[in-house]
C-alpha cells in the first residue's frame, strides 16, 4: 500500500469506530446475510468476538506502514483461523461484508479512492493469512 492509501485507511477506521458503536455487530449481520453457513464457525459470545475483530483490525491498520511486523501477526492469525475451519473461499464473504459495512457507516465519505484502499488492505490480509505456514503437531 502506498502512504496515501495507508493514511486513508487509518483515518477512516478511526472515523468508523468513533461514529458507530455497533460496527462489529453490523459486520457480522452482513457477513451472515452473505453466507449464513459461516455462523456455524462462531462459538461463544459474538459481542466478545466482535471486540476481538475490532482490536485485530485496529492492530492491522496501525501496522500498515510496518509490514515486517504486520505479516507475521497475520500469518499467525491465518493459522488459528484454519484451525477453526475457515477455508480460503470464506475470505471473499468477509471482504464483501467489511466493505459493505464501511460503506454503510461512512456513507458518502466512502469514496472510490477509499474503497480501493480498503480493498487493497483486505487483499493483503487475505494473502498473508492464507500464506501462513501450516503448523505440524506431533
Amino acid at each position: 500500500m502506498n502512504p496515501d492509501q495507508i493514511h486513508l485507511v487509518q483515518a477512516s477506521f478511526a472515523r468508523s469506530k468513533d461514529g458507530c458503536t455497533d460496527l462489529a455487530a453490523r459486520f457480522y449481520r452482513r457477513l451472515f446475510e452473505i453466507d449464513p453457513a459461516l455462523r456455524g464457525l462462531f462459538h461463544g459470545d459474538l459481542q466478545q468476538q466482535g471486540q476481538r475483530l475490532l482490536q485485530m483490525l485496529g492492530a492491522a491498520v496501525g501496522l500498515l506502514a510496518r509490514p515486517e511486523t504486520l505479516f507475521p501477526v497475520l500469518q499467525s492469525l491465518g493459522n488459528r483461523h484454519a484451525g477453526y475451519g475457515v477455508r480460503p473461499e470464506h475470505y471473499d464473504a468477509v471482504a464483501t461484508a467489511l466493505i459493505d459495512t464501511l460503506a454503510e457507516v461512512l456513507g458518502s465519505g466512502f469514496t472510490t479512492e477509499l474503497r480501493d484502499a480498503w480493498s487493497r488492505l483486505i487483499a493483503i490480509v487475505r494473502q498473508e493469512m492464507l500464506n501462513a505456514p501450516v503448523l505440524a503437531f506431533e
